[in-house]
């Protein structure tokens, strides 16, 4: 299928956008919302294989303001940095101390580089609810460009799906976004229980059965949702690691992807339709 794609912006926001380029326009809408890693050629590819489906897909960057990242955060540092973690994949990289035991043994000029940028995309998982907040922010203005301004999709039906970070993303804007149709997790942590009553949309979930950290919060959040009434669907991979779904990481498991996809398509169906 020939897919167009290009880079949009909408106030100080930007993102990589994509659709069908024969199908006749607006298309439902879909949110793909990245990694800690960012926009990658991976989330690109995502929002690709979203548009292949019929929908069009954007992947908003929220390192960037008006379209241009801090040096820390550009997509050639964030590369560089992503491929020495696939070289240690069992790492917790969430935790300083290990990121400087493991950050030292790389040669100086590569090691100032890595350090400064692991540092950068860390902090802002560690600000939690503030970092938070400010991403959803961004990711409501995606929201509302899809609905009132953007050629290919307006005035139709937006969902979002977002992977690690993004899967917390994901949910956290449901609890901010009353009109969303319907949000997916990938392996992202769940919203406090304060914050997913206010969720109106149906939710899915993917996760993997080695992720305990992640793991530990689907419960509760499962709890939640049903004390609430809002559907809430979990789906858990054995064998499956944190990223299971990216298949430019170590933790690639091309049958909880190949699974998880096939779930992933008949759940827009039932809330974009």
């Amino acid at each position: 299928m020939l897919i167009r794609s290009e880079w949009v912006s909408y106030g100080e926001h930007s993102g990589y956008l994509a659709w069908p380029e024969r199908a006749v326009l607006p298309l439902p809408a879909l949110l793909v919302i990245q990694e800690v890693w960012g926009v990658s050629a991976h989330i690109e590819d995502v929002a690709n294989r979203l548009a292949a489906a019929g929908y069009a897909a954007l992947a908003p960057d929220l390192y960037a303001r008006h379209g241009e990242r801090p040096a820390a955060w550009s997509r050639e540092r964030v590369a560089e940095a992503q491929a020495f973690v696939n070289t240690r994949p069992s790492m917790n990289w969430t935790d300083p101390n290990v990121r400087q035991v493991e950050i030292a043994r790389l040669p100086e000029t590569q090691r100032r580089r890595v350090d400064e940028t692991m540092d950068a995309l860390f902090a802002s998982l560690a600000a939690g609810p503030v970092q938070g907040e400010q991403h959803a922010k961004a990711l409501l203005a995606a929201t509302r460009f899809l609905r009132r301004a953007c050629p290919a999709t307006l005035g139709q039906k937006v969902a979002s799906v977002g992977f690690c970070m993004g899967g917390g993303l994901s949910a956290l804007l449901a609890c901010y976004d009353p009109d969303l149709a319907g949000a997916v997790i990938f392996y992202g942590s769940s919203p406090p229980a304060e914050l997913a009553l206010r969720i109106r949309c149906p939710v899915r979930g993917f996760y993997g059965s080695l992720d305990q950290r992640i793991n530990a919060t689907v419960t509760p959040f499962a709890e939640t949702m049903k004390a609430a009434g809002t559907p809430f669907e979990s789906q858990i991979y054995q064998g499956a690691m944190h990223g299971f779904f990216n298949d430019t990481r170590p933790a690639y498991d091309v049958r909880a992807a190949r699974d998880s996809f096939a779930r992933l398509l008949e759940f827009l169906r039932q809330v974009l339709a």
